[in-house]
């Protein structure tokens, strides 16, 4: 007999009306006993059992009543506020890989460039490595399903790929100067994922670190790359928070701490009720303490970038230089549900030591607030600093008496605009259609045992990117329907050589070779090195 297994609503709908019933009771028997508000609650409730009830026993047509409890839960939390989510078991366990900072698959860093899959790198040690596929492979078939030539994109290309550790999968590749497909069965594994992409001196004196997310492993990570520097004679740091999205509040509070002396408080939260409120101190001895600091943000930095950058400023313990960032502060508890999905609510807010909202404006229109950034150029607060607008009743001071500013997102101390002079329709196209990235690739793997003979070190400082090369790309942006256009490229060209030359450094180096370079172009990044004066003054203020 075949065995019988409900369905999420055959699941569900008892359980719903169950809950419904219980409130219509609740409400027959306790009316005089309850409030008006929680008498409100329990009359919403039942007619929500009344009106799915009904569409399940009398609609014309079959109706599947778990999505339409899905979408009912979706629609509840689109007025509360942008933060507020419902997340499907699927994407939960997405999520929870991304902070977890890993996830289990075949160990690749690939790129699509005319619509074949190619592989960058596999990464060392992990599963590709282990089967031997290699740098310049073209994937054209997973599981005897043809990959090559049906404009796959990145997403399909995760798909097929990621699965549970301990699974197999089967592809097919093309590799150079081998006529037959070769093919190679690959067990997934746990694949990690790095929360810092890079630290290096940038000379005797200065260290630099890039953090892009607040992961399970992130402060770890922070952790080790600040004594590994420290261990070269760093005196002075750049921490780079442009782009990162935030993610665990402990492990921003670690970062905190260990640029921190003594106990001072590094975030406060205040929600509906004692229960929801929070106060986190630094608590131990860090490693940098006392040395100048400069943090880099933008409007990509979020949540646990602000706290970090937010408390630093407050302390004056550290020098913000980019651009105001996102605005993220608000708190948001995980609730598991009986299928094995989540509800993440919002239940307080994050404030900074001197008493700053982090979280910018919501009018509970969600479009309107994923466009702020937008907004923000056509404002022209991404081009010049009298365009970014403070408000004068949201003025708090620092330790040592300076003024910050609230009214969401952290405000830079020194600010930097986006610099657009060498931008161009051409550019853009180089990169939307991958040219740049499928010419460094292509002439990296060529040259690859040249370069790694002249040293990444060498490379860095010496490597010019000739007018041949340039040539040949141009040639390859025709085959991939580019039209030159001469006056852009001749505006564009100083930022051309400058990403082809940090590609062609990842794809023999990774990001060692890349960062160095590509943060010759970095605005936010340039500004910096010339701040560590007013960074060493906040202290003896």
């Amino acid at each position: 007999m075949e065995e019988h297994k409900n369905s999420k609503s055959q699941i569900r709908l008892p359980i719903i009306i169950f809950l419904s019933v219980a409130a219509g009771l609740l409400i027959g028997a306790n009316v005089t006993n309850s409030n008006s508000k929680d008498n409100d609650l329990l009359k919403s409730l039942y007619k929500f059992r009344q009106v799915l009830t009904l569409i399940d026993k009398e609609y014309v047509d079959e109706v599947a009543t778990d999505e339409i409890v899905e979408k009912a839960i979706s629609n509840m939390l689109v007025d509360l506020d942008p933060h507020t989510v419902y997340l499907t078991g699927e994407e939960l366990e997405s999520s929870r890989s991304q902070l977890k900072g890993e996830y289990s698959g075949i160990g690749i860093e690939f790129n699509v460039f005319k619509d074949t899959i190619h592989v960058v790198a596999p990464f060392s040690g992990g599963p590709s490595d282990k089967a031997g596929l290699r740098s310049g492979d073209k994937i054209v078939k997973v599981e005897q399903e043809t990959v090559a030539g049906v404009k796959i994109k990145n997403r399909g290309v995760f798909e097929r790929l990621r699965g549970k550790k301990g699974s197999e999968v089967k592809v097919s590749i093309k590799r150079r100067g081998v006529s037959e497909l070769l093919e190679f069965t690959i067990v997934r594994d746990k694949i990690p994922q790095y929360a810092v992409d890079v630290s290096y001196m940038v000379d005797k004196e200065i260290g630099y670190i890039k953090v892009n997310k607040f992961s399970a492993t992130s402060f770890t990570e922070f952790k080790s790359h600040l004594e590994g520097l420290l261990d070269k004679g760093m005196e002075k740091l750049i921490l780079d928070l442009t782009g990162n999205p935030g993610g665990y509040l402990d492990r921003a509070v670690k970062m905190a701490d260990e640029m921190l002396a003594g106990q001072p408080m590094i975030v406060y939260t205040e929600g509906k009720g004692e229960r929801s409120d929070s106060e986190y101190r630094a608590s131990r001895a860090g490693s940098f303490e006392d040395k100048p600091i400069i943090i880099l943000i933008d409007e990509g930095s979020a949540s646990a970038s602000e706290i970090v950058s937010g408390a630093l400023q407050d302390h004056d313990r550290a020098l913000i230089v980019g651009r105001r960032s996102f605005g993220k502060g608000l708190v948001q508890l995980p609730y598991d549900l009986n299928d094995g999905s989540e509800l993440r609510l919002t239940i307080s807010r994050y404030y900074t030591p001197s008493g700053r909202s982090i979280q910018k404006a919501y009018n509970g229109k969600s479009d309107a607030y994923n466009r702020d950034i937008i907004e923000r150029y056509k404002s022209g607060e991404m081009f010049h600093k009298d365009s970014l607008k403070v408000i004068d009743s949201l003025k708090y001071t620092t330790t040592n008496g300076r003024f910050v500013y609230g009214g969401g997102g952290i405000t830079p101390d020194f600010f930097v605009p986006v610099d657009t002079t060498m931008n161009s329709k051409y550019l853009n196209a180089l990169f939307s259609s991958n040219t740049i990235r499928e010419y460094s690739y292509n002439y990296a793997n060529k040259e690859q045992k040249k370069l790694e003979k002249m040293g990444m070190d060498n490379f860095i400082k010496s490597f010019e990117v000739s007018d041949q090369m340039l040539q040949d790309m141009t040639k390859l942006g025709n085959s991939n329907d580019l039209v030159l256009n001469e006056k852009e490229f001749e505006t564009s060209k100083p930022l051309i050589k400058n990403y082809l030359k940090a590609q062609i450094g990842r794809g023999v180096w990774e990001n060692d070779g890349f960062y160095p370079i590509i943060n010759q172009s970095n605005e936010i990044y340039l500004r910096a090195l010339d701040l560590f004066d007013e960074a060493e003054k906040l202290s003896i203020r």
